[in-house]
């Protein structure tokens, strides 16, 4: 068990240093890009500043697998609904976001305090994701399960996640794939293309509560019944494919996914006692925008989310974790003049 929170204090330490947010920043990325795009298929903006206004949604859910015929357990926070302005300049991309009162009126979901760091890079020939992600206060989905009146959520304020993270793999064809024009906006791809992927990832995280993570009401039916505490550490190789499909030059949908198969150790505690489980698991993650790009403006819908997948040793069903992010973005690419032209210098590459 040393081992995981050893682990858990690594990964927490390198992502706040490769992170830095503010109060109020819901990421701040910065991108290397060291091989030239083929213009016939990506267009690029590096003398131009994207400017983009956005409303998006970050979670971090756990759902616990039933046994057959029974519903599965799935946790949700109630995470805010943020509206955002940002900006992305040559490799530097900083966004600022905040849940206002009046996106998020109360539907009886309860409170959930978080700290979400995902952070997702992406050069000419990689893609980096950091996660490091810590929820408190969840509730039970569907209304009435686990609760004695059927229009009410069952609510755990008790209930706490703690995700770290790294995931890392190599784009086999980023002269021709632009990761960049659908998630960032800074480029224009104009012709369909696709790129393989190869990396890897690695995982440590925990869920805990005040008493057992099953309700009372439930507890006889689902043989994770008494456990309290799950804690896990996972990492492995991976491959997958992106897509990018572009109709009349400016209307573009794109697709991406890779699949994980991880090597695993778990813990679960029970009352006073724990017990360990070593897996092989399948984990995937997945990404995918849709929207209109063009010359000077780009409208999307965008989602990036992955599946963790931990199996303890109480039962043959898993303990699925889900993470995502999902943004909805109008963006302006604008040319600086002047002034601020000749600081935006700080940031161009060095001969």
């Amino acid at each position: 068990m040393r081992l995981i929170a050893r682990f858990h204090t690594c990964i927490c330490c390198f992502l706040f240093v490769a992170s830095c947010p503010s109060v109020l920043a819901q990421q701040s990325k910065l991108f290397v890009i060291a091989q030239r795009a083929d213009t016939n298929y990506i267009q690029t903006y590096d003398s131009l500043i994207t400017g983009r206004y956005f409303f998006s949604r970050k979670y971090t859910s756990i759902s616990l697998q039933g046994p057959e015929n029974l519903a599965n357990l799935r946790y949700r926070p109630n995470s805010t609904l943020n509206m955002g302005v940002g900006a992305t300049y040559r490799g530097f991309t900083l966004n600022l976001a905040y849940g206002f009162p009046f996106l998020n009126p109360e539907r009886g979901r309860g409170k959930t305090k978080y700290l979400d760091l995902q952070s997702h890079i992406y050069t000419r020939n990689w893609t980096i994701d950091f996660f490091g992600q810590f929820y408190k206060g969840y509730y039970l989905n569907p209304k009435g399960l686990g609760h004695a009146d059927p229009q009410s959520y069952y609510l755990r304020p008790d209930l706490g996640i703690s995700l770290f993270g790294l995931a890392v793999y190599n784009l086999r064809n980023g002269e021709k794939f632009s990761y960049r024009a659908a998630f960032l906006q800074s480029e224009w791809q104009k012709k369909s293309a696709g790129a393989f992927l190869f990396g890897g990832e690695i995982y440590a995280g925990s869920v805990t509560g005040d008493s057992a993570i099953v309700p009372s009401t439930l507890a006889a039916d689902y043989p994770q019944r008494d456990i309290w505490r799950i804690r896990f550490l996972e990492f492995g190789p991976g491959a997958g494919y992106a897509y990018t499909l572009v109709v009349k030059k400016h209307f573009f949908v794109t697709g991406a996914a890779t699949l994980n198969m991880d090597f695993g150790i778990s813990r679960e505690f029970k009352n006073d006692q724990s017990s360990d489980k070593l897996t092989i698991s399948p984990n995937f993650i997945y990404r995918g925008v849709a929207g209109y790009n063009g010359n000077n403006w780009n409208l999307n819908f965008s989602f990036v989310g992955n599946t963790i997948l931990v199996r303890g040793a109480s039962s043959k069903n898993d303990y699925r974790f889900n993470t995502g992010n999902y943004r909805f973005t109008l963006a302006k690419r604008i040319k600086p003049y002047g002034r601020f032209k000749r600081q935006l210098k700080f940031f161009d590459p060095k001969e």
